[in-house]
Parts: structure tokens; C-alpha cells; sequence
């Protein structure tokens, strides 16, 4: 004991020692023009050949032994600043970082440095750009980066008017989308036309498909992780956008110039007024409210305030109508400990509700589901020295799981009020990650993440004399559980490990291990036609799902750093993915857990990607090779199945072309095995004359291949050059050849050309739906 104790003085007497050797530049770099912090800037101190990142918000911190330095602060479509520095004690050091309209602006994904796809130790991470997401086709003239992410490899889309994406084998569900750290339940606005992140107002976006930092959790598959602009604190601007079917309206502005700002944008469609003014009774309308507010107190402290509303709404006639609609509120504190210890402090709320209602005066009712969350966080970044650097923190949320509620229209309604049991959880979680630079060649990033989740009351849970019985379930007891006392606990440790080997100067191998766990279920309605799905935590019955993914792969820069090429191959094995019995009922089931069914899950893949950074013509091409299964108990009769967003192949090509100061153009061209789908092999009859499909294996069929073509133009008037107030046009061909690309598909009774019913009747036909022809369209821009 005696030993261990002196040794242990022994090295913090030296690590002290060491400490006070050294001295620490630290400070936070700006855009110059608008005063917004700048993420992922490299800050190289050339004399060691090393240097770090600006962290989320911003902010560096170097220590170095004292010295004369010259240091170099280098971010993509902004010049890059040199220093000469003599640190013989503590400085700080903050940095306005002037934009380069150059060749380098025409990236579409970017990163930290000139060879960050080679040098940077994250892997499966994408970083978009949005203004080269403004320049790209976009169907109805609307830019969004949801259809950007769905071009990127490793991530599948479902087809056409959806928002969903599927990351290396895992469900929609399994996305973590966030934004200013606030989580999203449904992106979507108009059936997946739109998302509900407003391009006028992205600062910065990553989604990280494996490789995941410690501090991230929460879901299986993927982390959207999107911020919005913190607002101009050097002078008032603006941005407006007139489309086909929205229009967006942004303004921004210093409160007290280089302290504090604001930003506010707007976004409507406005379907509904030309379906008024036709005096047409269906009306279909969404829109989006952003809005935030900053101030600086001093270079230690600064505060941040961010709220997010946006909601669809759609009335077909006086008597049906569905809503649904998400609510976000962040605020944040960054606070400087020290020159190296940074923390962020969150207080975040999240809501999503949805409803539908039929105004009838014997079947009319409105039903109404809800999703809040309310979480603190308190994340810490410390910067050891160049080669070592820590994040920690802790995270708690407490869930409120609302599943359904029925009101009645009128008294004479058949309808009574009736309310699903809520259900309620509190989520903890306890961080701890480093990134340690071994040597020159080897870069490894370390940690885990402790999940302790709680299933807790106020509620009852139910027994059963079988718990799988769905068809008639016998219930044998109840068990009351008061406010917050712990209905079911479960723990699960989370490792994290990524490395990075520089083979040479243009080329480097990295690997990556992560284990995510999801407490968080979307339980989908299958039975009901309503677009529509709710979610349930783990509890009693529901287990926790969890994914091990392993990935590796190579990277090269070619032709003088003009060319990024990568491939990365997966294997990810998921346990207790949940689906449901075959033929379940979900809709306002009060025994809904006997219709749960869990299992396993597995997906493999390959991931190419070839992408061109500079000169006039930019883009990519990414391919992926990949399979998903699952194996659940009590669905597809237990044989092992393809998940329904499956696709064996996908290749995607985007590129831009900058023909003169005027004019510039945009591609993309997508291609997709099709999706596997579940249709009936026959029907059988019984009773009077009643009727009913036989379905022997699920996803058993596919759909055909999708692939679509699209164009766009951006026009830029050289008079902008000269004129306070700067617009652009932006010219768009969606689905260019017309192709009729499946959507879905149902079953009919076999019918002739006059919708005659051949044989019969029992004989039946598989029948495609399409959703989009060739569709031009037209944006307006100004930006003032």
C-alpha cells in the first residue's frame, strides 16, 4: 500500500511538474463576417507538424512548451490565416476567419483539412455543405438536405415522398435526428416531401453512421446531428425564398453588436390557399418557426436560447382531418473552465403529438398522441495537449409516453372517452471518451457510454397466463406502481473504439467497433391506413434493443488532394429488434404487449465512395453493396426474413457545374434494386362468403428497380455584384425521363380493362402505385 501511494505521488508530482513546463493557447474562431463560430477548424502549429480541431462550438486549446510558434488556422471556403505567435504564457487567442470565394466553396462534403478524409481518425461520418445542398435538384425547388443524406452511401431511402432513411441495416426508427441537441420524431413535412429542417438557417450538419462518439446514444443505426446559425452579430441580413408550393422568409441581426444576436425564420406552403381560392374543401398546409437568440458575456461564458415549431395539417372536407407536428426548445451555456477545460450545459425539451379527427355526430371522435421529453446535459471537453484530449459528461431525460386518447364529437357519438395508460421513463447515461494520438502514424479514439435506463411509474403492468397469446389474451394479475418508482431497470455498457494507420501521406486504413443501444420503440400501425405511428419505452415486457457494429476501410486522396476516394465494409448484429405478431392489432390495444415479438437482426456491407473537391465540376458517386435479415420468433413463422427497406444495390451520383459567374448547373441520378414487399399468395373463404388473404412469407417479393434522373440551374444575375439586395434563380426538372417508379403496392380482385371482375373472384392481381411524373419547377431567391 505504502508503495502504491508513493508512486502515485511520485507521478503527479511529475505530471504537475510537467504542467507547469507548458503554457496554453486557447480561443474561439469566427466567420468574419457574420461573427458565427466556426466547427472543425484546424489549427496547425507548424513547428511540431501538429495541431487540434475547434471543438461543436467553436472553441480550441493547445498546449505547447514556451516558445516561438507560427500557427495556422485552415477551414474549407474560408482563407487560411498564419501566425506567428511567442507563447511564454497563457493566451487567448480568438480568430476571424475571412470566406474564400474560391473553387474550394463547391464541396459537397466537407472536412477539417485538405486530406481530412485521409488524416481524420472518424470513419462512416458525412458532413454536408449546404450551400452546395442549395445548388442540387430538389423536387418542387425546395432544398433538403434529408434527400442529400439519401444519396450518401450506406444510407437506403425508402423511394419517393418520404423523409425516411435507413443506415447500414437498421429502421428509420433507429435514426437519432437532432436539432440544436433537441431530438425530432418525425422529420416530414407533406407525406416526406419536405423535412422540417429549413436550409436558409443550417450552420453545420454531420450524420455519423458508425465510429459514434461516446456522446451520442440513444438509437441503433445512425446521429443527424444538425445546428442552426446562431445569427449576424456585425449587422442585419436576410434571405427569402418564393417556390411552387413554400416560401421561407429569414432575418437576422446583432442585438448589441459582437455580443449578441438573434435569428428568425419562417417557412409556410401554401397549398391550401389555392385549394381556397378554388373553393376546393380539402386543404393541406404545413410550416416551420425558428427562432434564436445568443449573447456573449465574455470570452468564459456565452449563452444560447433556440425553439423550433412546425406542424402539417390536413382537412379532406369538413368531416376527416389529421395533424401532426413537432416542438423544440434548447438552451445552452458554454463556460470556460480553464485555457483547457470547456463544458457545454443543456437544458432541452422535445414534444411531438399527432391527432386525427372525424367530425361526425354518431362516429365522430379525435384522437390525440403525444411524445415529450425533457434532459439535462452536462458535456465537457478537456485538451490535455496535441495528442491527447478527453470528453465526459452525463445525460438524463425523463420521458412522457402518451399513446392515445379518444373524445367523442358530440353526446350522441358510439364513441366513449377512453385514454391509454401513459407510460413513463427517466434515461441516464455516464460518458467518457479520448482521443490519444499514439505517433505519427497512429490516431485511436476511446470510451464508453453507461446506459441506465427506467421504466418508472405512475402505472400498472399487467400479467398473463401467456404473454405471447394475442389472439385471447388472459390477464392473471396487476401490478400498481406509484410516481417514479421503478418499474424495470436496465443497465448496459456501451464501448466505443475507432483508430486511424497512416500508410502514407495520401492513404490511411481505419476501423472502427461501437455498441448502441435503444430504450426508445416506434411502434408502427400496420393495421390502421393512417400515417401515423407511436412509441413505447423498454419496460416490462420490452426489452432494450442493441446493435454491435464493426467496420473498416481505406482511404486515399488522389491527383494532388483533388480526388477523395474511400471504401468501407460493415457488420452489424443487432439483438431484440422489435417487430410485431403477424395480422397485430396496435391501434388502441390495451394488451398491446402480447403483440410484441423481438429478435435478431443482421446487416453487412459494402460502401464505395469517389468524390471530386475542386474545379468547376464537383460531386460524387457512392455505391453500396449490402443485406439485411431478421429472425424473430412468432413473425414470418420464425424463418429468417429481409427487412422491407432491403436493397441489394444503390447507386447514386450527384454532381454541380460552374459554367460562368451566371450560371451554374446540377445532376443527380439515383438507381435501386427494388424493395423487398409482403403481398398474399391466395385467399381462402369460410362463413358467409367472407374472404381473406393467405400471406405465407414476409417481404417475400420484390418491387422493380428504382432509379430517376434529376436537373437543375441556378441563375445569378451579374448585377448582384452591384446592388445591396442579391437574387438568384433556381430552375428545376425532378424525375427528368418520367420514369413511373413504385411507391407501393396492393392487391385487387383480377379485373379487366372496364374494371370487370374476371372468373370468379377469387383470383387476384398485384397493382403499383406512383406518385411523381416529371415535375419542372421554379425558386426565387433574395438575399438582402
Amino acid at each position: 500500500m505504502r508503495k502504491f501511494l508513493l508512486t502515485t505521488c511520485v507521478v503527479l508530482c511529475t505530471v504537475l511538474a510537467s504542467a507547469q513546463e507548458k503554457v496554453t493557447l486557447n480561443g474561439y474562431v469566427r466567420d468574419a463576417s457574420n461573427g458565427e463560430e466556426l466547427l472543425g477548424v484546424t489549427v496547425l502549429v507548424v513547428e511540431i507538424g501538429n495541431g487540434v480541431i475547434s471543438n461543436n462550438y467553436g472553441f480550441y486549446s493547445i498546449t505547447l512548451a514556451p516558445g516561438n510558434y507560427t500557427v495556422k488556422y485552415s477551414f474549407i471556403g474560408y482563407k487560411t490565416i498564419e501566425q506567428k505567435i511567442t507563447l511564454d504564457k497563457d493566451i487567448e487567442l480568438n480568430i476571424a476567419l475571412p470566406e474564400e470565394f474560391t473553387e474550394l466553396e463547391e464541396v459537397v462534403v466537407t472536412g477539417e483539412s485538405p486530406i481530412a478524409n485521409v488524416s481524420s481518425i472518424q470513419m462512416s461520418r458525412n458532413d454536408l455543405d449546404i450551400k452546395q445542398v442549395k445548388k442540387l435538384p430538389a423536387l418542387f425547388g425546395e432544398p433538403d438536405i434529408i434527400k442529400t443524406i439519401q444519396m450518401l452511401p450506406g444510407v437506403i431511402s425508402a423511394g419517393e415522398g418520404t423523409s425516411s432513411f435507413f443506415v447500414r441495416g437498421g429502421s428509420a426508427d433507429q435514426n437519432l435526428i437532432l436539432i440544436d441537441e433537441a431530438p425530432v420524431y418525425d422529420p416530414s413535412h407533406l407525406f416526406g416531401l419536405f423535412s422540417v429542417f429549413n436550409a436558409d438557417i443550417i450552420k453545420d450538419s454531420e450524420l455519423y453512421k458508425g465510429g459514434i462518439p461516446s456522446r451520442f446514444g440513444g438509437r441503433l443505426s445512425s446521429i443527424l446531428d444538425v445546428r442552426t446559425r446562431d445569427g449576424n452579430n456585425k449587422e442585419f441580413e436576410g434571405e427569402a425564398g418564393i417556390g411552387l408550393l413554400a416560401s421561407s422568409l429569414s432575418v437576422e441581426g446583432p442585438i448589441k453588436k459582437d455580443e449578441s444576436s438573434y435569428l428568425l425564420s419562417v417557412r409556410r406552403s401554401y397549398v391550401d390557399l389555392f385549394l381556397r381560392a378554388a373553393n376546393n374543401d380539402n386543404l393541406v398546409y404545413f410550416y416551420d418557426i425558428n427562432a434564436k437568440v445568443n449573447w456573449r458575456a465574455n470570452n468564459k461564458n456565452r449563452f444560447f436560447l433556440s425553439v423550433y415549431s412546425g406542424r402539417d395539417d390536413f382537412s379532406f372536407g369538413e368531416d376527416f382531418g389529421f395533424d401532426w407536428g413537432n416542438k423544440t426548445a434548447t438552451f445552452r451555456w458554454n463556460h470556460l473552465f480553464s485555457d483547457k477545460l470547456f463544458s457545454n450545459t443543456s437544458l432541452i425539451a422535445s414534444s411531438f403529438d399527432y391527432g386525427l379527427g372525424i367530425e361526425d355526430p354518431v362516429q365522430g371522435i379525435r384522437w390525440d398522441s403525444n411524445l415529450q421529453e425533457y434532459s439535462f446535459k452536462n458535456d465537457f471537453n478537456y485538451f490535455a495537449s496535441p495528442q491527447f484530449e478527453l470528453d465526459f459528461g452525463y445525460h438524463v431525460t425523463y420521458k412522457r409516453f402518451a399513446p392515445g386518447k379518444i373524445t367523442p364529437s358530440s353526446d350522441e357519438s358510439i364513441f366513449k372517452a377512453t385514454e391509454l395508460q401513459h407510460e413513463y421513463a427517466l434515461d441516464h447515461a455516464f460518458y467518457l471518451g479520448a482521443q490519444h494520438e499514439v505517433s505519427k502514424k497512429l490516431t485511436m479514439t476511446y470510451g464508453a457510454r453507461l446506459s441506465v435506463f427506467q421504466s418508472v411509474g405512475k402505472g400498472d403492468v399487467y400479467l398473463y397466463e401467456n404473454p405471447k397469446d394475442n389472439i385471447d389474451p388472459v390477464r392473471t394479475d396487476t401490478l400498481s406502481f406509484k410516481s417514479f418508482e421503478p418499474i424495470k431497470t436496465y443497465v448496459n455498457i456501451e464501448p466505443r473504439f475507432s483508430m486511424r494507420y497512416m500508410l502514407t501521406e495520401s492513404s490511411s486504413m481505419k476501423m472502427s467497433y461501437n455498441r448502441m443501444v435503444q430504450n426508445t420503440h416506434l411502434i408502427s400501425s400496420g393495421t390502421v391506413p393512417l400515417p401515423f405511428n407511436t412509441w413505447a419505452p423498454s419496460s416490462y415486457y420490452l426489452k432494450p434493443q442493441v446493435a454491435d457494429q464493426v467496420a473498416i476501410g481505406y482511404f486515399k486522396n488522389l491527383n494532388d488532394n483533388m480526388y477523395e476516394f474511400s471504401a468501407e465494409a460493415y457488420y452489424k448484429k443487432m439483438d431484440n429488434v422489435t417487430d410485431f405478431a403477424d395480422n397485430a392489432q396496435v391501434f388502441f390495444n390495451t394488451d398491446l404487449s402480447t403483440e410484441y415479438r423481438q429478435g435478431d437482426g443482421e446487416a453487412y456491407g459494402l460502401e464505395l465512395f469517389l468524390q471530386k473537391k475542386e474545379g468547376a465540376l464537383t460531386g460524387f458517386i457512392a455505391y453500396t453493396l449490402s443485406k439485411t435479415e431478421r429472425t424473430i420468433d412468432g413473425v414470418n413463422v420464425g424463418k429468417t426474413f429481409l427487412a422491407n427497406y432491403d436493397r441489394r444495390h444503390s447507386l447514386n451520383m450527384l454532381a454541380t457545374y460552374d459554367y460562368s459567374d451566371k450560371w451554374s448547373f446540377g445532376g443527380g441520378f439515383t438507381y435501386g434494386t427494388g424493395r423487398p414487399t409482403t403481398i398474399p399468395s391466395g385467399t381462402y373463404e369460410w362463413g358467409d362468403g367472407y374472404s381473406a388473404d393467405v400471406i405465407t412469407e414476409r417481404n417475400g417479393y420484390n418491387l422493380p428497380a428504382f432509379h430517376r434522373l434529376d436537373l437543375s440551374a441556378t441563375l445569378t444575375p451579374k448585377s448582384n455584384a452591384h446592388k445591396k439586395w442579391k437574387t438568384s434563380w433556381v430552375f428545376s426538372l425532378y424525375n427528368a425521363y418520367s420514369r413511373k417508379n413504385p411507391f407501393s403496392l396492393y392487391t385487387r380482385v383480377k379485373q379487366d380493362d372496364d374494371g370487370n371482375t374476371i372468373g370468379d373472384g377469387n383470383e387476384k392481381e398485384a397493382r403499383m402505385i406512383y406518385l411523381f411524373p416529371i415535375l419542372p419547377s421554379v425558386t426565387y431567391n433574395i438575399k438582402f
